[in-house]
C-alpha cells in the first residue's frame, strides 16, 4: 500500500507558480538529537534531517573532511596509467597540451592542471575550442593544430568520453591522448592511452556525482605521488600542495551543479575558505569587477563569479576564462576580468533577446502544448541557448530543447526537471541517428541537429519523455524548512542556517515562508525583477525582498498587484551590507494569496 500522501504546507495546494508546498520530511526528535550532539541550535538540527543526514552522518556532514573523504586515486581504473605517462612526459621534456571545455567546469579543471604544471616548472599549452565554430569536445581538426605546435601529449578534460573519431585521429598522426571527463560513458571507449572517468560502465559508481574538476583535483593528486616516487622532487624542486587550488575546485563543483554530497561537501567547503584567501589573482579580480564583497559562499559563485568565467564562451573568447584562473600577473587578471564582466553584460543583452524570441515562438504556436518543448531560431546565439532553455524550463515547468540554426545544422542546449531523464533520451536519439551528435546529464543535454529532422526530434522526444512529464507535473512541489514570522527573519538566522552548508544541488538551501504578510510597497527593478517590502500582522516589522525575473509572470503579476492582499511567500533569506548595517532580505520563489 502506498503511503499516505501529507497535507500541502499551509493548505498551499497550487501556488502562484503552480506548486504544491510540502514541509521536508524529517524526523522531529531526529533533528533534536542531532543538534544536542553536535551542539548546535535546535533548528539547524531540524535543517540536517529533513535533508536525510543520520545521527551517525552529522558530525562528517558538519565539518566535512577532505582527509576523511578524499579516495586514493588509484581506485579509479586507469588513473595510475595516467599519472605514469604525463610523469613520463614531464621527465622527456614532452610538450603537454590541455584539451578543456567553454564552460566553468571546463575552464577551473583547465585551470587547475596549467597551476599544477606551473608549479612545477612544466610548460604547458590549453586549448579550448570554439563554441560557435567547433562546437563541444575535441575534434580532429583541433588534434592537428596541436600536433603542428608540437604537442607530444593531449590531456582532455570535461570532455573527450565520447570523442571517437577525434581521439581516433589523433592516434593516426601519433598524438597521444589522455582523458579526464565525468559525463556518461558509453559501454565502449574511444582509443586512448587513459582514461579516467567516475561514469565509465566498469568503475565502482560510488563517485559518479563528481564535476569534471574534482576528477583532476584527484589526477594532481596521482600526479604528485607519481613524481615523488620519479625522485622528480628535491631541495630545488618543491613538490606543491593541491589544496592550494580548491578555490578553482569549489567554483567548478557549484557552477556544474553537480550534487553536494560527500566528497563534493568537502571540496567547496575547504574550497570557499580557500577563496576567501583571495590567493589566486584572477578570482580576486574576478570578485572585485562582481562587487563581491564579503566571504563568497555557493551563491556567489554559483551566480557572480561563474557566469564572469562563462561569459568568454559564449560570445567567442572561450579561452579566457581558464587564462584567467591560471595567471598569476595580477594586471593581467585585472585586465581580463574587466574584459569578461564586459563579455557578460553583452551575453545578458544577446540573452534577452534571443529569450524573448524563443518566448514568442512558443506562444504563437502550439509548442506549449507538448510534453518536452523545443524550438528553433535562425541566428539565435549559440552562447546563450543554455540558458534560455532553463528560462523555458522554469516557465513551463517541462523539459526545453533551444536550438540555434545556422545554414542547415542547429546546435541545442537542452535543460530538464526533476525526474526526467533528458541526457539518456539525448543519447536514444544519437544512436537512433535522429541527431548527428549529443549527450548530456540527467538534467542537461546538448545535441547537434540537421535541420530537416528537427520535427522528427521533437516528435521523439515527446513520445519518449510523455509519461516522465506527465508523472513529474503530478509531483511539482516545493520543498520548505518551515514558517517564519517577519521579525523572525533575521541576519543571526541566517548565520545559523550557514552552519549546515554548503547549499546546492544535491544538498537543497533553507528555504522558509514567510506566513501571512503584507505587501508594503511593490517596483519593478532592472528589466525583469520586482521588488517588495513586506510586514506582519499589524504592520509589524519591515523586511525586503525580490523576486528575480518575474516580470509578466503569475508571481510577479501578483505582486504588482497586490492591492493590499495578505500572502504566504516562500524563498532564500539572505544578508544585505548598505554601508555597514547587515539586514535580511528574502529572494523570493513563490507566493500564495491569501486574500
Amino acid at each position: 500500500m502506498d503511503a499516505p500522501i501529507a497535507p500541502p504546507f499551509l493548505d498551499v495546494e497550487c501556488s502562484l507558480s503552480g506548486k504544491r508546498w510540502r514541509l521536508r520530511a524529517g524526523d522531529e526528535r531526529l533533528g533534536l538529537a542531532i543538534s544536542q550532539r553536535l551542539d548546535v541550535p535546535e533548528i539547524v538540527g531540524r535543517v540536517m534531517a529533513g535533508r536525510g543526514v543520520s545521527l551517525e552522518q552529522a558530525e562528517q556532514y558538519l565539518t566535512p573532511q577532505l582527509r576523511h573523504l578524499l579516495p586514493d586515486p588509484s581506485s579509479f581504473r586507469d588513473m595510475d596509467r595516467a599519472a605514469e605517462r604525463i610523469t613520463a612526459a614531464i621527465r622527456e621534456g614532452e610538450k603537454i597540451a590541455i584539451f578543456g571545455d567553454y564552460d566553468v567546469d571546463g575552464a577551473t579543471s583547465s585551470g587547475l592542471l596549467k597551476r599544477f604544471f606551473n608549479a612545477i616548472g612544466i610548460s604547458s599549452e590549453i586549448y579550448i575550442p570554439d563554441r560557435m565554430k567547433e562546437g563541444y569536445g575535441p575534434n580532429a581538426e583541433a588534434m592537428e593544430i596541436l600536433k603542428k605546435r608540437g604537442a607530444d601529449l593531449v590531456v582532455t578534460v570535461d570532455c573527450g568520453i565520447v570523442s571517437f573519431d577525434a581521439l581516433g585521429h589523433a592516434k593516426d598522426i601519433g598524438l597521444d591522448v589522455i582523458v579526464i571527463d565525468h559525463h556518461q560513458a558509453e559501454t565502449r571507449l574511444p582509443d586512448a592511452v587513459a582514461i579516467v572517468n567516475p561514469k565509465r560502465h566498469d568503475e565502482s559508481q560510488k563517485f559518479t556525482y563528481l564535476a569534471a574538476v574534482g576528477v583532476v583535483f584527484l589526477l594532481v593528486v596521482a600526479l604528485n605521488r607519481s613524481l615523488r616516487q620519479a625522485g622528480w622532487y628535491n631541495d630545488q624542486r618543491r613538490e606543491p600542495d593541491p589544496r592550494h587550488w580548491l578555490d578553482l575546485v569549489a567554483l567548478g563543483t557549484v557552477c556544474d551543479v553537480v550534487p553536494l554530497v560527500g566528497l563534493n561537501r568537502a571540496f567547496v567547503a575547504q574550497g570557499l575558505k580557500v577563496m576567501a584567501r583571495r590567493g589566486n589573482p584572477g578570482l580576486a579580480a574576478l570578485a572585485d569587477v562582481a562587487g563581491l564583497d564579503e566571504a563568497p559562499g555557493t551563491y556567489h559563485t554559483g551566480f557572480l563569479l561563474g557566469p564572469r568565467v562563462n561569459a568568454g564562451g559564449r560570445v567567442g573568447r572561450s579561452e579566457y576564462g581558464p587564462e584567467l584562473l591560471s595567471l598569476d600577473n595580477p594586471d593581467k587578471c585585472r585586465e581580463l576580468a574587466a574584459q569578461l564582466d564586459r563579455y557578460n553584460q553583452e551575453r545578458k543583452e544577446i540573452e534577452a533577446e534571443v529569450q524573448h524570441a524563443a518566448m514568442a515562438r512558443v506562444e504563437e504556436s502550439s509548442l506549449k502544448d507538448d510534453k518536452v518543448i523545443v524550438v528553433a531560431g535562425e541566428g539565435w546565439h549559440p552562447g546563450v541557448i543554455g540558458i534560455v532553455a532553463s528560462r523555458l524550463k522554469d516557465t513551463y515547468q517541462r523539459p526545453a530543447v533551444v536550438i540555434a540554426l545556422d545554414g542547415d545544422v542547429g546546435k541545442a542546449s537542452a535543460r530538464s526537471v526533476p525526474g526526467v531523464d533528458l541526457g539518456a533520451a539525448v543519447g536514444a536519439a544519437r544512436h537512433k541517428e535522429i541527431i548527428v551528435a549529443g549527450g548530456g546529464h540527467l538534467m542537461a543535454a546538448g545535441l547537434t541537429v540537421d535541420r530537416l529532422k528537427i520535427d522528427a526530434l521533437r516528435a521523439f522526444l515527446n513520445e519518449r519523455l510523455a509519461k516522465d512529464v506527465s508523472e513529474a507535473s503530478k509531483t511539482a512541489s516545493l520543498g520548505l524548512d518551515g514558517a517564519l514570522a517577519i521579525d523572525g527573519a533575521t541576519p543571526e538566522l541566517i548565520d545559523l542556517m550557514d552552519q549546515a552548508g554548503p547549499f546546492g544541488a544535491g544538498n537543497p538551501e533553507p528555504r522558509f515562508v514567510l506566513s501571512n504578510v503584507r505587501l508594503v510597497q511593490a517596483s519593478i527593478v532592472g528589466d525583469s525583477h520586482v521588488r517588495v517590502i513586506l510586514t506582519g500582522p499589524g504592520n509589524r516589522g519591515r523586511l525586503a525582498g525580490i523576486s528575480f525575473r518575474s516580470l509578466d509572470t503569475p508571481l510577479g503579476d501578483a505582486l504588482l498587484g497586490h492591492n493590499g492582499a495578505s500572502f504566504h511567500i516562500a524563498g532564500h533569506l539572505r544578508k544585505n551590507s548598505w554601508r555597514g548595517n547587515v539586514t535580511a532580505q528574502l529572494l523570493i520563489e513563490d507566493a500564495y494569496r491569501l486574500t
